[in-house]
């Protein structure tokens, strides 16, 4: 025992004994351990001054601080049911990887300047950049170097092959410098809705992270103005075929049986394909159900309608027989009248990542509310199982997207200079993604009249996604309609001063179990952060006191919301225990209900 503990403290290895408790026997007190002492396996910790330290899964922070704060009763609750809470999602394996804490490292097989890159600020080094990428992507795989420097791009930068990664010398140290914007580069891009609305709103990236046949297929739809569905079944939602219908399942259930498994095998990526019956039962189901949600003129709102049927990637980890089992818990039930079914979807983009550089857009004026040129950051679309790490975008008109992406993580990652529109947006059905380590910074230049700004924002039936560990100096918890679901924000400080966006016709603010816990509000502004009057099936943990300004909403669905509020009114961002809910959640990660 003394060889195995050496180096540790006790508190420390009362932990991992937590956590192996769970591992093995399912049991609440094992979970319970580990919720008590604060050792979060695999997860960031954190030290006194607040730095974040990371653990490899099963090892233990043996600095972690002995935990202070005390223990909703929300959290005690969670730990006998995690994967079928009514008010708190299971997000324990949101991220790449299941939210690994290092990302795979691909030897250098390219060096841009080794393809006529020039750091010199002056000459256009897009082609040169790309020809690096493509050579990587033809190799199988490798990471591209940009070395220390300013480079000019007068074009966008495009990853599209599997596990190809550019990398710069730090985000300190590397910039790219970006000239042009997307209307200038691709084209006009309208709204597949109607209206004048540029799709470069909420849609592109100067670094855009896409499979090649994907990306190829939607810039020749923009080119054709006939404005694309964004996601994992093609320009029209018709690319898929069906693999094998489902038999009803509950949600948190891990392993799911099939009509027939013999084109299924472990390591594949499906699609769960959840339709709607006339009635809406399904979008019922996702508002957590109840009279409210069966009362909700669901026909109404055709924007919302639109985006289902509801499709969830997932990898297959065994099949045995016609038992398959999932590398995430269910999302939702599995019912007969929504014809569940596992799908074929468009070739995902995975294993590949952007690192340690700054991409800086020319400075312009921010653009009028929804006609964005398309100054943008970085855009992960249907992607799966990639990573943006310590990367900053400047003077952007939307910084980082997640465009029917899942399993993504962006870490250390910066919104900076004169204000963008979204800093982050997660959309058109984008899930188990993680966003840790983010800052938004405080705008170099005042707003024009007539623009908005929206903050960490998500929407389109997104689900299960996380935000962590956040500095907010500027912008909101933006739910933008849509009814996105099951999402969690944790242990954030935020200026709420931004505003939500989204049409009326698409639908609810929230669906059911969105969890804010720990968040610290500067301004003491309500909207959007203490949502237990708001969110049906919610839980609301840990948040100062606030009041209501500026934007009010009111519920969208009428009767008891379900909702739970605790520890209302703290201000010391340890007076709660767990402090964040997305790592404490990783120490039960390796718990199954057999």
């Amino acid at each position: 025992m003394s060889n195995t503990c050496e180096g540790m403290s006790r508190r420390g290895f009362l932990g991992s004994v937590g956590a192996a408790t769970v591992a093995v026997t399912g049991t609440v007190a094992g979970a319970e351990a580990t919720a008590a002492t604060g050792t979060e396996t695999g997860a960031a910790t954190r030290t006194e001054s607040g730095a974040a330290t990371r653990t490899e899964a099963g090892a233990v922070a043996a600095t972690s601080p002995p935990p202070r704060g005390e223990a909703p009763s929300l959290w005690r609750e969670f730990v006998r049911t995690p994967f079928t809470h009514p008010q708190i999602p299971y997000v324990g394996r949101a991220g790449c990887h299941g939210g690994a804490a290092r990302f795979p490292r691909r030897p250098v097989v390219a060096d841009v300047t080794g393809y006529g890159a020039v750091a010199d600020g002056t000459t256009d080094c897009a082609p040169a950049i790309n020809r690096a990428l493509a050579a990587a992507g033809r190799a199988g795989g490798g990471t591209v170097f940009v070395p220390a420097g300013t480079y000019r791009v007068d074009g966008l930068i495009r990853i599209g092959h599997d596990n190809v990664v550019l990398r710069g010398a730090g985000s300190a140290r590397t910039k790219l410098y970006a000239t042009r914007n997307l209307t200038e580069i691709i084209g006009e891009y309208g709204s597949r809705y109607g209206g004048d609305k540029s799709s470069w709103s909420w849609a592109g990236g100067l670094i855009w992270l896409a499979p090649d046949d994907r990306w190829d297929s939607l810039v020749t739809a923009i080119k054709a103005r006939a404005w694309p569905f964004e996601g994992w079944t093609g320009n029209r939602r018709d690319e898929w075929r069906t693999l094998t219908t489902v038999h009803p399942a509950a949600r948190g259930s891990w392993t799911v049986t099939v009509a027939d498994a013999t084109r299924l095998r472990p390591g594949r990526l499906v699609l769960l394909r959840l339709a709607d019956d006339p009635g809406h039962t399904l979008l019922e189901h996702m508002a957590g159900g109840g009279p409210g949600a069966e009362a909700y003129p669901w026909d109404r709102h055709t924007k919302l309608t639109s985006y289902v049927p509801y499709e969830w990637p997932v990898r297959i980890t065994r099949v045995r027989g016609r038992k398959v089992t999932l590398e995430r818990p269910l999302p939702l039930d599995l019912r007969p009248e929504w014809d569940p079914r596992l799908t074929t979807h468009v070739r995902e983009l995975t294993g590949a990542g952007v690192e340690g550089l700054t991409l800086e857009a020319v400075q312009t004026p921010q653009s009028p509310h929804l006609l964005d040129r398309g100054h943008n950051g970085i855009v992960l679309q249907c992607a799966y199982d990639c990573w943006v790490d310590d990367v900053v975008v400047r003077h952007v008109d939307n910084g980082f997207g997640l465009v029917a992406a899942s399993a993504c993580t962006l870490r250390r990652t910066r919104v900076a200079g004169r204000g963008a529109h979204h800093p982050y947006f997660c959309r058109e059905g984008s899930h188990d993604n993680l966003i840790e380590d983010f800052t938004i910074e405080q705008r170099t230049t005042p707003a024009p009249a007539g623009t908005q700004l929206h903050g960490i924002n998500v929407e389109g039936l997104s689900s299960y996604n996380v935000w962590s560990r956040g500095d907010m100096r500027t912008g909101t918890f933006d739910s933008h309609r849509g009814m996105p679901f099951a999402n969690v924000r944790t242990d954030i400080t935020v200026n709420n001063d931004g505003r939500h966006g989204g049409d009326a016709v698409a639908g609810p603010l929230f669906g059911a179990r969105f969890a804010h816990w720990n968040i610290r509000v500067t301004n003491e502004r309500a909207g959007l952060i203490k949502i237990d009057g708001l969110a049906p099936y919610s839980a609301t943990v840990a948040v100062n006191k606030v009041r209501e300004f500026d934007q009010i909403d009111v519920p969208d669905f009428s009767g008891d919301l379900h909702s739970r509020l605790e520890l209302y009114g703290t201000t010391d961002a340890g007076a709660v225990r767990p402090r964040n809910l997305y790592e404490a959640q990783r120490g039960l990660r390796m718990l199954r209900i057999r």
